[in-house]
């Protein structure tokens, strides 16, 4: 028997099933020093087994311990990253576990924790260090990690950003629909999104749409999202990073990016099918399947198929299905290769109309129609797109502190897209009507390097990032789209227009962007509890647009250094308080045909963000405080119909947030924002609130274990939305709107396999109310909808 030491754990991994002679070591008995704690060190232990990253963290902290490995068979923990003492980072791998970390004069060695049960089940996970904070009430979730682009991984406790995870179970509580639906608690977010329509991807982020060429990702990688909704089924998470994103991942929107995180092969073998119903009529199945095979487990696999089709809630169709494959290949101890790929067919008939408030005569919106009201529906509309993503990489560790990674990723987004616009006239809901018959396609191809590890000059640890990336982006436009007028109506009589695609559609190359970047990023850590983050990104880019004929319509092209820079004080083991700036870049924008000045390229946009924050998670509680300020270039149309860049838009607001368990059953939580914004700086609108900015938003929400019923979870959530300004002028205004949603969930064992029910009831009050989706456009609120499903594990 011997200790795990620096030396023995890299030659032999299963050192920890070896226990310490303790005979003679407990007789002197197990005590806490009082000596001075060792400086923080920084870690990188990958996501793994338990016994896996304690030891590597024992042969990164140069320490002993002993651990009896089978007691530990079947824990696994996301891992650990970041700068942390050596009784400190042994904590927060262990917290959860049911284990304790003991001291002796030989080293260090697990004991029971008090009060506290170790889980044995084959695919049990810690809690508290990994990512399912957010949806459960076991666990606050700081310590979730996720992806920082150019910072690399971190927890969201470490990250100096506001940051917010949906974990697997939220999104299978909640069953998904849309985009909205998955930040439902967070205050920081306006639903602008709307199931089954082209608009089920849209968000609004501290006032701030999101790009939709540039804000979203799966896993930390590009793809164009426009009329584009995921299936959810097939992620492990995702994640939203809060505000400028320039340093991260280069061109992004100034309100934050949303990185989609794919499920991953287990180690342990996976076998689950789930049925599910939604309002009114639209049936699901889906199945999961993961593992490992091949000599000593080596290759590693995650399979997902997902088949969806019935009717909505306003009598329309939707047919889907989806497929995604995650391999991996450990090839060596230390090289790993990944290969992931998505590919989703969608089909939605009769969904309702996009509603313009362009041309409105008055200041007063039409009282708002009920969601499922078939009588906005005219004739003829679908949106039919086609959906794929691919990804490979490989990780190597040349070291025990050291990373290196490269990746290449592929996606392409089609759609045809035979819509309606209603273009309101009057408050008394009057409107014209056209059709829009489009086909379009979007390519985006990408590729980085990137190494990651520690180094230390002097007293001072260094968290180190460089990279370098290159992607570009192609746009495919219809050269022979329909714009046609399909006459009168009123959204409180039945819609009797329609308009049948002739199909036939042409494509051309409408544009292309490419970026190509390098970047470096350093977390200085000065002391246990300071430490300073800089970073660096040096981006050249060209945007071309093309006429119809393939010559050159309009051309721009720099290069732009975007930085970023924090100042991180931790006063204890889970609380950071910090301090941030950030830079964010926007491509031009070609200007839509819509406007007087269609077809021009506008100059990109470079918005800054400055942010000070605390988050801290306790035992039983969570919280976080974030105060912003985003300084963004003004865009919108002026009174001549022409799409301008004028002036500045000025956010600026608190965002507070708290979860904590009460007792052994009930979970309490809130999230607040404030909201402050303005025109600034330009030569209209000086002083009026920005379009689509709300001034405050709140959130609620309550679970419930019932005791009486081992295994049935009960939650209510509740969002209010304050008012928002239609548009730049401020002339017509939106009013606010509270949404409570319900849920319930059952796990059983059913016939011998381990079963959950769940159901969910979205906007369970029924409230009718209009949308805000972007400047000037309007959209009916999604009606009181309910979902069910069972999920069997074999």
């Amino acid at each position: 028997m011997q200790p795990l030491t620096p030396n023995t754990a890299r030659r032999h991994p299963l050192a920890l099933a070896i226990q310490l002679a303790l005979a003679a070591t407990l007789a002197t008995g197990v005590h806490a020093q009082t000596t001075t704690p060792p400086a923080a060190t920084s870690y990188d232990i990958p996501a793994s087994s338990l016994v896996d990253a304690l030891s590597r963290f024992a042969q990164q902290s140069g320490v002993a311990i002993a651990i009896e490995a089978d007691k530990l068979k079947g824990l696994q923990t996301p891992g650990l990253r970041g700068s942390y003492g050596v009784e400190e980072g042994f904590g927060l791998l262990l917290r959860g576990s049911g284990y304790a970390l003991g001291k002796t004069t030989a080293g260090y060695l697990l004991l029971p924790a008090p009060q506290s049960t170790p889980s044995h089940s084959p695919a049990a996970t810690l809690p508290a260090v990994t990512v399912t904070a957010a949806a459960t009430p076991e666990a606050p979730g700081l310590q979730a990690r996720l992806s920082a682009g150019a910072l690399g991984t971190r927890s969201q406790l470490e990250t100096p950003l506001s940051t917010t995870v949906v974990t697997r179970d939220e999104l299978s509580q909640r069953q998904i629909s849309k985009l909205g639906d998955v930040f439902a608690l967070d205050a920081g977010v306006t639903d602008n999104s709307g199931a089954y329509s082209s608009w089920a991807s849209y968000v609004t982020v501290r006032g701030l749409d999101l790009d939709w060429q540039n804000a979203y990702r799966i896993d930390g990688k590009p793809f164009l999202s426009y009329a584009i909704t995921l299936p959810y089924e097939h992620f492990e998470q995702i994640e939203l990073l809060k505000g400028s994103s320039g340093f991260l991942y280069g061109f992004g929107s100034p309100g934050g990016l949303i990185n989609y995180v794919s499920k991953r092969p287990t180690d342990e073998p996976l076998r689950s099918i789930e049925l599910g119903y939604k309002t009114n009529s639209i049936w699901s199945q889906s199945v999961d399947l993961g593992g490992r095979f091949g000599n000593d487990n080596k290759l590693g696999y995650r399979l997902n198929a997902v088949n969806e089709n019935g009717k909505t809630f306003n009598d329309g169709t939707i047919d889907r299905q989806s497929l995604s494959l995650a391999l991996d290949a450990r090839l060596t101890a230390d090289l790993v290769w990944n290969f992931d790929s998505l590919y989703q067919k969608r089909k939605t008939e009769g969904q309702g109309p996009s509603i313009s408030a362009a041309q409105l005569s008055g200041s007063s919106l039409p009282n708002s129609v009920l969601g499922d009201s078939q009588q906005l529906l005219s004739g003829g509309q679908f949106l039919d797109t086609d959906f794929l993503f691919t990804s490979t990489g490989l990780k190597y560790q040349f070291a025990p502190n050291w990373t290196a990674s490269t990746h290449y990723s592929y996606s392409t987004s089609k759609r045809s897209r035979n819509e309606s616009i209603l273009y309101l006239q009057d408050a008394a809901g009057n409107y014209n009507e056209n059709r829009s018959d489009t086909r379009e396609g979007h390519r985006f191809d990408q590729w980085q390097l990137m190494l990651e590890g520690q180094a230390r000059t002097g007293t001072v640890a260094h968290q180190l990032v460089f990279g370098a990336a290159w992607q570009k982006q192609l746009n495919d436009y219809s050269s022979n789209g329909v714009w046609a007028t399909l006459g009168t109506g009123n959204i409180f009589s039945a819609n009797s227009n329609s308009y049948t695609s002739l199909g036939n559609l042409n494509l051309y190359r409408a544009g292309d962007i490419s970026q190509k970047a390098v970047f470096a990023s350093d977390t200085l850590s000065l002391s246990e509890r300071w430490s300073v983050l800089a970073g660096l990104r040096h981006t050249r880019y060209a945007q071309n647009d093309y006429n119809l004929d393939g010559s050159s319509l309009s051309r721009y092209a720099d290069s732009v250094t975007t930085p970023t820079l924090a100042l991180m004080f931790k006063p204890q083991a889970h609380t950071m308080v910090y301090t941030s700036y950030m830079q964010s870049l926007e491509p031009g924008k070609t200007v839509g045909s819509t406007y007087a000045n269609a077809n021009r390229l506008l100059d990109p946009l470079t918005s800054k963000q400055y942010e000070i924050g605390v988050k801290s998670e306790q035992e039983r509680w969570s919280a976080t405080a974030a105060l912003f300020r985003i300084e963004r270039p003004s865009e919108y149309a002026n009174a001549s119909n022409v799409l301008v860049q004028d002036g500045e838009s000025r956010y600026q607001g608190l965002e507070l947030g708290a979860s904590t368990r009460v007792g052994a059953q009930w979970q309490l939580g809130g999230n607040l924002m404030l909201l402050d914004t303005a025109y600034n700086k330009g030569i209209a609108n000086i002083g009026k609130r920005v379009a689509g900015a709300p001034e405050w938003m709140a959130t609620a929400r309550l679970a419930y274990k019932v005791a009486q019923v081992p295994g049935l979870d009960l939650t209510a959530d509740a969002k209010f939305t304050g008012n928002v300004m239609l548009n730049a002028a401020n002339s017509v205004q939106v009013g606010g709107h509270t949404v409570l949603n319900l849920g319930a969930s059952y796990s059983l064992n059913l016939g011998g396999y381990a079963t959950t029910l769940r159901a969910s009831v979205n906007n369970a009050a029924n409230a009718r109310f209009w949308e805000y989706q972007y400047a000037n456009w309007i959209k009916p609120a999604d009606p009181r909808s309910l979902s069910l499903s069972a999920r069997f594990d074999f």
